[in-house]
């Protein structure tokens, strides 16, 4: 059996938007993405790292624990061996307490790339695959998150050809969202349930190549 590691937040959590509850596994996207992976008749079991508030590598002022390199090389040494990680991260970058911009964020994701293809597995271990997976676009924060998110949609404007470039130069995977949902029609920063099906369906193309290559 291989194993597939989501490293992630509150987007592939499944929080669902305006509300603090949670989409069953099934109904979220790495739910998704290993029911299709069984589909291909691939022995595979996906592992969610799932974070709300989960930046890249930045602190977060008000929560401990959300930085996202913190304990990182440690939980792929732990669930060694793995067959693919998959990143998704850099919405919570964009918060309004923070200043960052699209760079800053691919920077940060270049940075966990880094420490995973280096993680101290056990010999003989196979150093895993990483699929970087571009957040959809933050479009008009609304609901209880309209503050947090405050200027969020202009600060990550050109993630995607951002976090390609870092992609392009540590030799790793690349997926954009956008490219099959936007961000919540309800919040506009989360994934409705839908979008959750979608987004696992593709990466399941994605993902089944990666493995069997």
């Amino acid at each position: 059996m291989r194993q597939v590691f989501v490293y992630s937040d509150s987007l592939s959590w499944g929080i669902i938007p305006t509300t603090r509850a949670r989409l069953r596994f099934d109904q979220r996207w790495p739910g998704v993405l290993e029911a299709e992976l069984l589909k291909q008749g691939q022995s595979v079991r996906v592992l969610e790292d799932c974070l709300n508030g989960r930046r890249t590598v930045f602190e977060d002022p008000f929560l401990p624990g959300r930085n996202g390199i913190v304990g990182l090389a440690q939980k792929i040494e732990m669930h060694s061996p793995l067959a693919l990680v998959i990143v998704m991260l850099g919405t919570n970058d964009f918060q309004s307490v923070h200043p960052h911009t699209s760079w800053h964020a691919a920077q940060g994701v270049g940075t966990l790339v880094r420490t995973i293809q280096q993680a101290p597995v056990e010999p003989g271990m196979p150093v895993p695959q990483v699929l970087v997976v571009v957040p959809p676009p933050i479009v008009a924060p609304k609901g209880p998150i309209a503050a947090k998110f405050a200027g969020a949609a202009e600060k990550c404007v050109g993630l995607a050809q951002a976090y390609r470039e870092v992609c392009t130069a540590l030799s790793c995977h690349y997926f954009d969202a956008a490219a099959v949902t936007s961000s919540s029609r309800v919040d506009g920063v989360h994934l409705d349930e839908d979008q959750h099906a979608a987004l696992g369906r593709a990466l399941a193309g994605t993902a089944g190549e990666i493995i069997n290559g």
